[in-house]
Parts: C-alpha cells; structure tokens; sequence
C-alpha cells in the first residue's frame, strides 16, 4: 500500500471529478422537477463544470508548479468537496448552477496536478505502470458517470449525485497527506493571469451564447453580444499568449500539424461521444419512462465496452503509431453515433444499444492515446503543458457540444411539431424540461406526436454528433504525421 499509495489518492481524484462531468446526464429529469427549471438551466448545469474545468486547468497547473503540487491538489479536493455539499443542498437553479462552477473550480486544481504527482513519484517500470492505470481510470470515468448516477438518483434522488463526493474527498484528502510527497518547479515562474482570465472569458462567453442562441435565435441581442465578447476576448487571449515570455500555452506549438490537429481531437472526441447525453437522458426518462437506473443501465455498452478496449488494447495500442489508433478511434465514434439515428415515435432503447456499444469501442482506442500523443507531438520540455492542452480541449469540447448539441436538439423538436400544434415553441420548451408526461397527461392523443417530436430532435442530434466525430477522425489521419511508438509518459517537472 505504501507503493501504490500516492497512485491510488490520486487516481481516486481524478475518477471523481471526471465521473462529475456526466454523472448528472440521468439526474436531470429529476432535477428539472424538483427546481421547476428550464432547459438552458439543464445546459448550464452539465456545461459550467466542464467549462470552469477547461479553463482553468493549465492556469492551475502553474500556480502547482509554483507553490507545490500536493498542496494544490488537497485544496482542490477541499474545493470540491464544499461545492459538492452546496449542490447537494442547493434550494434554486441559479445556486447549483453558482456551486457547480465552484466545484469545476476544485476539479481544475485536481486535474491539473495529477500527471506531474506521478511523474514525481514513480520512476522506470512503475511510472509506466501507474501511468496505464492513470490511464485507465481515465478513459473509464466519463463513460461510467451516467451508471453511478443512475444507481444514485433511482433511491435516494439528484441531491446524491452531489453529496457521495463528500466521504469520497475525505478518503482522497487523507490518503494525500498520508501517501504524497510535496513536489514543485524550482524554475517555475508566475501564474499567467491575463491568460488564464481571457481563455476564461472567451470561453464562457462563447458557451453562453451558444446556449441562447438554442432559445431565441441567432439573431437576438442577448445571443450577439456574447458571441462577439467571447469572440473579442479569445482575441485577446492570443495576443497575450504570444507577447508573454511564460505563457500558459505556448501557441507556437500549433506550428506543429500533429499537435493542433490533436487539439481538434480532443475537442471533437468528448463532443461526438458524450454531449448528446443528457439529450438521450431525457427521452429514456421523461418519454420512455425507465428509471434513472434504468436510463443508466441503457449507457452500459457504451461504459463496459470502452473499458474493456482501453484495458484489453492497451498493451498493443501503446507499440502501435498512435494516428491510425485515434484516427479509427473517432471514426467508429462518428459511426456509432450516426448508427444511433434511427429512432421513431416507436422506438424504445433497444434502438440505440448497437450505435452505443461501437461508441465505446471507439471511446476505448482513442481516448487514452490523445494525451500521450499530443506529448511526443511536441519538445520534451513542453510535453507537460501539451497533456494539459490536450485534456483542456477536451473539456472544452464537451461543454460546447452540450451547448450546440442542445439547440440543434431542441431546434429538431420545434421543427417536427412545426404545423402539429398552435405553438410548437411552447411545447418544445415544455419537452426539453423534462415535463413530457405532463404534455401527455393533458392530452393523451397528444401521445405519438411527442415521442415523434423526441425522436427527429435526437436523430438530427446524433447526425450532428456522428458527423463532428467522422471530420475528427480524418483531421487526426490527414495531418497527425507518422510517428514510432512513444515510450511510457514521463511528465516533465513544469507541468503548465
């Protein structure tokens, strides 16, 4: 236990706050219930997270190097660990969706830390070793959140999506303190501020608006005015970025086809694969009426096959070039997703269960080759900083997927009731709350068109998505050059 100690605290991190990303998707219909809130609320509580997390994961990763890793790494788990309580115990929408970025907050000083804490621990063989399973804990966690969250919400309700954070933190604060030696960069220099600010604001803005544009148009002022702030403010960020001696992403390491065609993959990967969920969410709960176990169950081939992929492949994946792994790896996302189009007013979850399990094997071969690759795409002395790019884009990528994604959901919906009903907008909007049944109960003939209305918003949906995974896919085979396999990641000290 001594040994593997420090792997375990800080793989036990790393689960948690990766499974948080998607462990709400089957607590939303619960959610929308309990706090009478609207669909753009929905968004913002799977996307402020994700978000947050993308946004200051390279800025936290610095400030690491400077004042030490561990200490980071425990204040992010207290972080988590308070904002977890206040989602659990939040009384509105606006307080989950405030304690939500608070604990995407937490996530981002955790993440940013664990890669450089095992480099820092672990030296020949068992580096290798603890980055497999590091990797693995990985690539399974976001796949098996809808799972735990199903077994959570069924018995005890949403709130407990939030609250098993807590004995789980104190587990990982003590075994931290216990087992983790402090580390830091002698060299280190100060936090990039202006970046980290502009990324954020850039980013934020951009979700914010992607998210009205679902409700109001893209014509609406409270859609073009943060558009164009976040348009203006990533600007910004660029000019900082190249001006600044140390900065948080070194831009010149775009120069490099391999890298920045990485950097696509990454975003597009979690936003083919995961971001249509909370979508898929809803119908199985709110039209199909399975329960959130039940809608958990249902991501099960997703979860279960990428795990055993990832396990199983790993050994041949990591001898192999890692461009045709990550290039066939998004196709099969794309294909599965495209494959999951199918549905009518019939349909029940069966419908979907082939197109999921191909997800997860695409799931499975590429996402624990991105990082890895995007670090021997780059100089040894910035491999660090580009595992950190690479799991920011990710995030990034999954909180505006859930932003598009959502608007094109629920643009299909208004559409297919477009000439059904006097005010398909309405209804739309009641759909996407989760109140479905309630639209039933009101008019039992109204029946077929609401599972028919379901049905075209998530086949446009899934077309979307499988498209964003195929584009992916052939980015990464048309410029990601040909590469010898990399030997086991070692983490250079500067991790930012």
């Amino acid at each position: 236990m001594r040994k593997w100690g420090p792997l375990a605290a800080v793989c036990i991190g790393a689960f948690m706050l990766l499974v948080d990303v998607t462990i709400v998707t089957v607590a939303l219909p619960d959610m929308a219930t309990g706090l009478e809130t609207s669909f753009s609320s929905l968004q913002w509580v799977m996307d402020v997270y994700a978000l947050v997390l993308a946004a200051l994961l390279l800025g936290s990763g610095s400030l690491a190097d400077l004042i030490g890793r561990r200490r980071v790494y425990v204040l992010g788990l207290v972080v988590f660990a308070v904002a977890s309580l206040a989602c659990g115990l939040a009384p509105n929408a606006g307080t989950l969706i405030a304690a939500r970025g608070v604990q995407g907050l937490g996530a981002a000083a955790m993440f940013a830390t664990t890669m450089a804490l095992i480099n820092s621990v672990y030296r020949g063989r068992d580096r290798g070793v603890a980055f497999g399973i590091w990797g693995a804990v990985n690539g399974a966690a976001a796949a098996a959140g809808p799972i735990i969250g199903g077994l959570l919400v069924s018995p005890f309700g949403w709130r407990a999506v939030f609250l098993v954070n807590l004995p789980v933190s104190v587990l990982a604060i003590v075994l931290a303190l216990r087992a983790v030696p402090e580390s830091s960069d002698p060299h280190a220099r100060r936090v990039d501020v202006p970046g980290t600010v502009t990324f954020t604001a850039g980013a934020a803005g951009l979700t914010y608006g992607l998210i009205r544009a679902g409700e109001l148009g893209w014509t609406a002022a409270s859609v073009v005015w943060p558009l164009a702030a976040g348009a203006v403010a990533l600007v910004l960020f660029v000019v900082v970025e190249i001006r600044r001696p140390d900065p948080m992403l070194d831009l010149r390491l775009f120069r490099s086809s391999s890298f920045a065609a990485l950097m696509v993959a990454s975003a597009l990967m979690t936003f083919a694969a995961f971001a249509y969920s909370p979508f898929l969410s809803l119908w199985l709960q709110s039209v199909l009426e399975l329960s959130a176990i039940q809608a958990g169950l249902v991501f099960l081939p997703l979860s279960a096959v990428a795990f055993v992929v990832a396990g199983a492949g790993g050994r041949l994946v990591h001898e192999a070039s890692p461009r045709p792994v990550i290039g066939i790896g998004l196709l099969l996302i794309g294909a599965g997703m495209a494959g999951q189009a199918v549905l009518t007013e019939d349909s029940g979850w069966a419908a979907i269960l082939v197109g999921l399990a191909v997800v997860g094997v695409g799931v499975g071969l590429a996402t624990p080759v991105v990082s890895s690759a995007a670090m021997a795409a780059v100089p040894v002395e910035r491999s660090g900083m580009a595992a950190g790019a690479a799991n920011s884009f990710r995030q990034l990528g999954f909180a505006l997927g859930v932003a598009v994604l959502g608007g094109v959901f629920r643009d299909g919906m208004t559409r297919s009731l477009d000439g059904e009903t006097p005010d398909p907008d309405a209804v739309a909007h009641a759909l996407t709350g989760g109140r479905a049944q309630a639209v039933i109960a009101q008019d039992p003939g109204a029946a077929p068109l609401v599972r028919g209305a379901f049905a075209d918003g998530l086949n446009v949906t899934m077309l979307v998505a499988g498209v964003a995974g195929v584009v992916a896919g052939l980015i990464v085979l048309a410029f990601v050059r040909r590469t010898a396999p990399a030997p086991a990641p070692a983490v250079p000290a500067r991790t930012s």
